[in-house]
């Protein structure tokens, strides 16, 4: 049918396709005022010794049109693998939408290529296949490729390990095949299903960025490409296993989402699009203070002590409180009783509603905390059903944390799971649920389990609206946009040390909103490092998130429990500006220095946050320039108090710290305010304000 071109609008941004082998590319994303493509700008050359038509980075790829990289379709039927020839059916189109359907008649196959352009800037792709035939069709890969620009040539990749997720790592992007990927049957603590490419000068505020992310919480695998075709090309996909999907008559397999977006401001407007997508997307929410119980009475259970420490959380400001693991039939250690979802009549033997009735009496919510894909060997669920268990009965002794894997596929284990939490969330007044996921899958597919997980959490969630879900697995194992959808907050990690948390968090954010992020202030002692932090250092990681406190109160002085309330009052103060406003990381010469901010959408506003992650070879550090602003308003930037602050070995301190300063948004921007002399472990929260 030739080449023909198709955009889609949203807002001020434009996708443009081609149609190229009868499967379209996207060619362009970008600005609605970018000139229109023409065909000229399309033109490739044919490389000597090889095909006499180059291969297209389609968004579906096909090895039989000569694509010799990641193949985007790969299909079986009676044990014998199909070569597609797929050709142009139809197109249904809107403004923000396209469609293109295409068929193969003889193999009676179809494919469907959608994309949806969000007025944030991101771009929707997803693919499907259809079997018409009337024998059985293996899907074993259905990806979705991306043709980059060549003058992209670096990578940004988040990973890391339980209790220290989502590490960035920038690394050059040559004549090499990158890949990032997760067999774990989530999303996983070791990788992220995202990818950011760049050019090699693009920082913070400048360049340009391509950032994609897959929205899916199994396995999954991202390849990025420098090597077929000459080209640069992104293949993003669920990671299948042999067998997994087997389609039967007119049955149809979806690839997850995957969203992708384009920015020329840098880094930082890679991370602005996402987290406009993704509040878009998610249902609203005030976002209460809350006060978790684990790391301050972990199992050991007792009515009086928590009743105590209920008290202590209203006195300091909380607004939620949530009763973490331990409440349930036999579990006082984590080696039994996961999966009784019943109240442990030994350790409240007027069970739970005493405790939520004083919760509330006292001004705050309720929250529990589950963990409903899992089942510990010793429990009555177990010894009732092994039935329900995942994987081979021999597996059954290879357990994590002690436990198992419920099979998620079965309606039945769905069913069992939607009647005793439903029983819970009916008869008690809860309106938090922190659903934990605290081991991988092994030897086994992941793609029915995790639309099982979905399809449960839609139930519940459309059986009590007034209930908000927060995803959590071991911490950040499984963050992403596919569970995103069905809750309103993530547990970043297991990991509250501050300075751990900083970079955690730095991560996260370049696809994830801060309100989205749980953040705790923790114990002056950090539970998972050792490491002691003053409150100033352990609140400022935690305020621009969705705040918590993750600390045994009862052992809290007067004094602590009074500062606690301060900063908590700040939140609350400037939960607004943090929960809605656009964050951008700051380019600081310095890399010991962690700068972030939050401007309001209309730039009246911000909140910078500045930290010391060590020891620097330099007295006088380069100022802290702030971004984003509106050159020519005047703004009053002023420290706001986080407790004591104790300084550097200096003479004297920056006047703006003590009396504040009048500057304007482009002497912020250009000149920034002279850095104080910043401990090791410590940093300062600066309040920058339009003067009317």
């Amino acid at each position: 049918m030739g080449r023909e071109l198709r955009r889609v609008v949203a807002g001020a941004h434009a996708a443009t396709f081609t149609y190229d082998s009868d499967i379209p590319q996207l060619v362009h994303l970008g600005a609605m005022s970018d000139a229109p493509i023409t065909d000229v700008l399309l033109d490739r050359l044919i490389p000597p010794a090889g095909l006499d038509k180059p291969a297209a980075a389609s968004l579906v790829t096909n090895p039989a049109n000569g694509w010799f990289g990641e193949p985007g379709v790969v299909l079986t039927r009676g044990g014998k693998a199909l070569t597609a020839n797929f050709a142009f059916s139809s197109e249904k189109s809107s403004s923000n939408e396209i469609a293109f359907d295409f068929i193969d008649d003889e193999l009676r196959v179809s494919l469907r290529i959608s994309a949806s352009l969000h007025e944030s800037g991101v771009l929707t792709l997803q693919t499907m296949v259809t079997n018409l035939g009337d024998q059985e069709l293996g899907v074993h890969a259905l990806a979705v490729t991306l043709r980059v620009p060549q003058h992209l040539n670096e990578l940004l990749l988040h990973g890391g390990r339980h209790a220290m997720e989502f590490v960035e790592e920038r690394i050059a992007w040559g004549r090499s095949v990158v890949t990032s990927s997760s067999r774990r049957g989530r999303t996983s603590h070791q990788q992220s299903p995202s990818v950011t490419c760049m050019e090699g000068s693009t920082t913070e505020s400048r360049g340009e960025a391509w950032g994609i992310h897959l929205a899916w919480s199994g396995n999954f695998q991202l390849t990025c490409d420098a090597v077929t075709a000459d080209l640069r090309t992104i293949t993003a996909q669920e990671l299948l296993a042999p067998g997994e999907v087997i389609l039967g008559i007119n049955e149809t397999y979806s690839t997850p989402p995957l969203l992708v977006t384009r920015s020329i401001n840098g880094l930082s407007g890679v991370s602005s699009a996402f987290h406009q997508f993704l509040r878009a997307q998610s249902p609203p929410s005030k976002r209460p203070v809350i006060v978790n119980t684990w790391e301050a009475v972990y199992f050991q259970h007792d009515n009086d002590r928590l009743f105590d420490l209920a008290r202590r959380a209203a006195r300091v400001g909380a607004e939620r409180f949530v009763l973490d693991d331990g409440w349930f039939r036999g579990r006082r250690d984590d080696t039994a009783g996961l999966g009784d979802w019943e109240v442990d009549p030994d350790v409240w033997p007027n069970g739970l509603e005493p405790l939520a009735e004083l919760v509330t009496s006292l001004g705050m919510e309720f929250g529990l905390w589950f963990e409903p894909e899992m089942v510990n060997p010793n429990s009555n669920l177990y010894r009732e059903h092994p039935e329900w268990v995942l994987g081979q009965p021999q597996q059954h002794e290879l357990t994590g944390r002690h436990q198992l894997l419920l099979d998620l596929s079965q309606g039945e284990v769905r069913n069992h799971l939607f009647t005793v939490i439903d029983r819970l969330l009916a008869r008690l007044p809860i309106s938090h649920v922190k659903w934990d996921h605290n081991r991988d899958l092994v030897a086994h597919g992941a793609h029915h389990q995790t639309l099982g997980t979905y399809e449960l959490l839609g139930r519940l969630r459309a059986a009590h609206p007034e209930v908000e879900f927060e995803s959590c697995a071991s911490g950040g194992g499984r963050i992403d946009a596919g569970i995103g959808s069905h809750v309103t907050r993530f547990w970043t990690s297991d990991s509250i040390d501050a300075l751990d948390r900083l970079t955690i968090q730095r991560g996260a954010l370049r696809f994830v909103p801060p309100e989205m992020l749980g953040a705790h202030i923790g114990a002056p002692v950090c539970h998972t490092t050792g490491r002691r932090h003053p409150l100033a250092l352990r609140a400022l990681s935690a305020l621009p998130f969705w705040l918590g406190v993750e600390w045994d109160l009862l052992s809290a002085s007067d004094r602590e429990l009074d500062r606690l309330s301060e900063v908590i009052a700040v939140h609350k103060r400037f939960r607004h500006l943090f929960h809605t406003g656009n964050t951008r990381f700051e380019d600081h010469s310095d890399p010991l220095i962690h700068q972030h901010a939050i401007v309001s959408h209309d730039r009246a506003e911000a909140l910078v946050v500045v930290a010391s992650l060590g020891s620097g070879p330099r007295h006088e550090t380069a100022p802290i320039r702030i971004n984003g602003l509106d050159a020519a308003t005047t703004y009053r930037c002023s420290l706001v108090p986080l407790g004591k602050q104790t300084w550097a070995l200096h003479r004297g301190l920056p006047s703006w710290i003590e009396n504040g300063a009048t500057v304007t948004g482009s002497q912020l921007a250009d000149l920034g305010l002279p850095m104080p002399p910043l401990l090791p472990a410590s940093g300062i929260l600066v309040h920058v304000e339009q003067i009317k």
